[in-house]
C-alpha cells in the first residue's frame, strides 16, 4: 500500500548527489579496487533501499549493513547484489543468511563450531574480521587467526570469501596509530596468504582512508558517510582531496505566526521572554521526530534568512523568532540551502558536540523522505 505524505515536514534526499559522490571516489581509486556501499542504519537515515539501488546503478558492486535484519530488508526489496553484514549474527540465524546469499562477519571459533552442526541450504559465505587496533571485535593475534583458519578448513558448509579490518584514526591529522594498524594488518595478511590456498578479497578502507590514501586500498573500499556527501572529519574536509555533495536536507513550513508583546514567554519553562514586540513562527517538528531539545539556540532559514529557534523544542513543534510576519505555509529549511544561505549538517553536529554521522540518523521515521533524481 502506498502512503501519501500529509506532513508539512519532510527530508529531501538527492539521489543525484549519491551518484556524484560515488563518481568522485571512483576517479581516485586504482582500477583493481571496487566499492562496497554502506547502507546500514537505514542508509544513515537517508533510506537504505533507495540509496542501495542508486549506489549499485552508480558503480558500487556490493552493499554492507550492520544487522541481518537490514540485509533481509534489501533482499525483500528485490536487491540481489552481494551484501555483507558487519555485526555478529547468532549461529541459529546462519541458515537464513545462507538461504538469502548474505555474507556474514566471523571472528569467533565457537561460532563456527555451532554452525558446523547445522544443515544449511547452501554454503554460508563469511568475511573474517581482524582487530588491528579498533578493539571492538575481531581476531587480534596470529594464534587466533590460525585457529580460526583451521576451523574453516574443517568446515563443509562455511566458505571464506573475504577478510577486513577497520581503521580507528584514518580521519585524524596524526597518522601514527593508523600506520601502526596497517603494520598489524600486513602481519596478519601474511599469515592468511601462507595458510589459505584460495584467493580471498581484502577490504580495509573506510571513507577517510579511501579519500586520503586511495592508492593504498586493496580489493574493495567501504564507502559510508562520504557517499552521503559528508566528510568523515574536519581534517578530511579541510584537505579538500575530494568534492562531495550532501544528499540530505530537511524542510518544513510555518503553520502559525503571531506577534507577542514584551514580557510574553515562549514554550515550556518560559526560557525565552520577549523584550520587545516579536513575530513568532511555529514549525511542525520536535523531539518526537528526532529534532532534539538541545538544538534550541540554532537557526533555521526563512526567505533565505537565518531565524533563531526560541523556547524549548516540544515533542511535535518548535518556535522561531521571525524578522517580520510571514504567511502560513512559508517554507522553512532546517538543514540545507535556501537562496544564498545554507545550514550544514556539520553546523548541527558542532552545536550538539557530536559527529555529522549522527544527525541524519537521528531524524526518525515520522519524517517522510522525498527522493529527488530517482
Amino acid at each position: 500500500m502506498k502512503h501519501n505524505i500529509y506532513r508539512e515536514t519532510w527530508a529531501e534526499i538527492d539521489l543525484d548527489a549519491i551518484g556524484y559522490n560515488l563518481e568522485q571516489i571512483k576517479q581516485k581509486l586504482p582500477q583493481h579496487c571496487n566499492i562496497i556501499a554502506v547502507v546500514k542504519a537505514n542508509g544513515y537515515g537517508h533510506g537504505a533501499v533507495q540509496i542501495a539501488r542508486k549506489a549499485l546503478q552508480s558503480g558500487a558492486v556490493a552493499l554492507a549493513v550492520a544487522l541481518l535484519e537490514e540485509a533481509l530488508i534489501l533482499r525483500e526489496a528485490g536487491i540481489v547484489a552481494p551484501i555483507l553484514v558487519f555485526g555478529r549474527i547468532s549461529p541459529e540465524a546462519a541458515a537464513v543468511a545462507a538461504e538469502q546469499d548474505i555474507t556474514v562477519s566471523l571472528y569467533q571459533s565457537e561460532w563456527i563450531q555451532e554452525v558446523n552442526h547445522q544443515t544449511l541450504p547452501q554454503d554460508l559465505k563469511v568475511h573474517l574480521v581482524l582487530d588491528t587496533g579498533m578493539a571492538r571485535v575481531g581476531l587480534r593475534t596470529v594464534e587466533e587467526l590460525t585457529e580460526l583458519l583451521d576451523k574453516l578448513k574443517q568446515s563443509s558448509n562455511v566458505k571464506l570469501t573475504g577478510i577486513f579490518t577497520h581503521f580507528a584514526t584514518a580521519d585524524e591529522a596524526d597518522l601514527t596509530y593508523f600506520r601502526k594498524q596497517q603494520s598489524r594488518l600486513e602481519q596478519l595478511l601474511e599469515v592468511l596468504h601462507s595458510q589459505w590456498p584460495e584467493p580471498v578479497a581484502v577490504h580495509t578502507g573506510n571513507s577517510a582512508a579511501s579519500i586520503r590514501f586511495p592508492k593504498e586500498m586493496q580489493h574493495y573500499i567501504r564507502f559510508g558517510v562520504s557517499m552521503y556527501g559528508l566528510y568523515p572529519s574536519k581534517v578530511v574536509k579541510a584537505e579538500q582531496a575530494i568534492s562531495l555533495k550532501p544528499a540530505f536536507s530537511l524542510h518544513s513550513k510555518l503553520i502559525h505566526t503571531k506577534q507577542i508583546d514584551p514580557g510574553y514567554s515562549v514554550s515550556y519553562g518560559a526560557t525565552f521572554t520577549a523584550e520587545q514586540q516579536e513575530w513568532i513562527g511555529t514549525i511542525p517538528i520536535g523531539y518526537g521526530d528526532g529534532w532534539i531539545r538541545k538544538i534550541q539556540g540554532l537557526e533555521v532559514l526563512v526567505d533565505g534568512k537565518r531565524m533563531p529557534i526560541v523556547g524549548r523544542i516540544c515533542m511535535d513543534m518548535m518556535m522561531v523568532r521571525l524578522d517580520q510576519e510571514y504567511p502560513v505555509g512559508t517554507k522553512v529549511t532546517l538543514i540545507g540551502k535556501q537562496k544564498d544561505a545554507v545550514i550544514e549538517i556539520d553546523d548541527l553536529a558542532d552545536h550538539l558536540d557530536t559527529i555529522n554521522y549522527e544527525i541524519p540518523c537521528m531524524i526518525n521515521g515520522r519524517v517522510p523522505r522525498v527522493y529527488k533524481g530517482e
